[in-house]
């Protein structure tokens, strides 16, 4: 079942407007996640919000937010002051300009989504706007308000659809600058140059992200699995020695050596619908496969009580 729309609204480029719906491009739905369970009654651990000072409960309706400025001073919001400042949503996408999509530097990417036609109507005038942008070779930018704050989005052509890219804003990105002036200037000698070309070249390969495995997921699922069988938990071996090498010189020649000598593995074909891990754990005893499937939490002794 497809997600629910982060937002609705509509797409504007000057007079040309259509109805969109925003859905998240990526999930972690399908990680395996865990609760924290009593190990002496297997019941899970439930939190409660407690006064900081006097350890007592607080209800909700007496929690506020507070802006630290000393250690123990805070500067008191009221819900009603931070409604007072909330950017009204327009449920509109404006688009303000065009850029190369090169222009754009990576590190202010926050998350991508999908942005299509919302019903039957405005199809075309979303057609437009996304083959204008596709010929152009540009990135479309706009802006829109979530959860009452303003985010900049970034419109590409994606297939026959539309990706947008929430961009952090400048005050949001770190300067290189307190990290790489303390680099050595090392030089480089042709002959490192071209070992490390020929090692790149062979490795160079098209990316296909199915071919990358998610190991630590895989072996937790497989732990689980173990563990819900009853299976005998063996433990890992020794993560392998690093290679003794006298120079970098030497370990260039030896990396292309060994490169050499093994050839790449050929990637497998993916199959046509990507199981998710969820799938891949073992049903519980007496439950329909499918049931078991969407259950989180390890079966528990039939002595004890069931986590709560």
């Amino acid at each position: 079942m497809a997600p629910r729309a982060n937002w609705k609204g509509f797409l504007r480029l000057s007079l040309v407007t259509c109805p969109v719906a925003l859905f998240p491009a990526t999930s972690d739905a399908e990680k395996v996640s865990f609760n924290q369970v009593n190990r002496k009654t297997g019941h899970r651990i439930k939190y409660l919000k407690v006064d900081a000072d006097t350890g007592e409960e607080v209800e909700a309706e007496d929690i506020m937010k507070g802006f630290k400025v000393d250690t123990d001073s805070y500067i008191e919001i009221e819900k009603e002051e931070l409604e007072n400042i909330a950017l009204e949503s327009t449920r509109t996408i404006d688009i303000d300009e065009f850029v190369p999509k090169a222009e754009i530097d990576p590190r202010y990417a926050i998350r991508p989504y999908y942005l299509v036609p919302d019903g039957k109507v405005g199809h075309d005038a979303y057609a437009v706007i996304r083959e204008t942008i596709r010929q152009m070779d540009m990135v479309a930018i706009g802006r829109l308000v979530l959860t009452n704050r303003e985010h900049i989005i970034a419109l590409e052509p994606l297939k026959n659809g539309l990706m947008g890219t929430l961009l952090r804003y400048p005050y949001e990105v770190r300067s290189e600058d307190e990290y790489f002036d303390d680099i050595q200037d090392v030089k480089v000698t042709k002959e490192m140059l071209d070992l490390a070309q020929h090692i790149v070249v062979s490795k160079t390969a098209e990316f296909e992200p199915e071919k990358f495995e998610d190991r630590y997921e895989t072996a937790l699922v497989d732990l689980i699995n173990q563990k819900r069988s009853g299976a005998v938990i063996k433990p890992h071996g020794k993560p392998r020695a690093g290679t003794n090498v006298v120079d970098l010189v030497t370990a260039l020649r030896q990396s292309l050596k060994g490169e050499s000598a093994t050839p790449a593995p050929k990637a497998k074909r993916p199959p046509k619908k990507a199981t998710g891990q969820k799938e891949m754990l073992l049903p519980i005893a007496g439950k329909k496969p499918a049931a078991a499937a969407s259950k989180k939490t390890a079966t528990r002794p039939a002595a004890k009580k069931k986590a709560g």
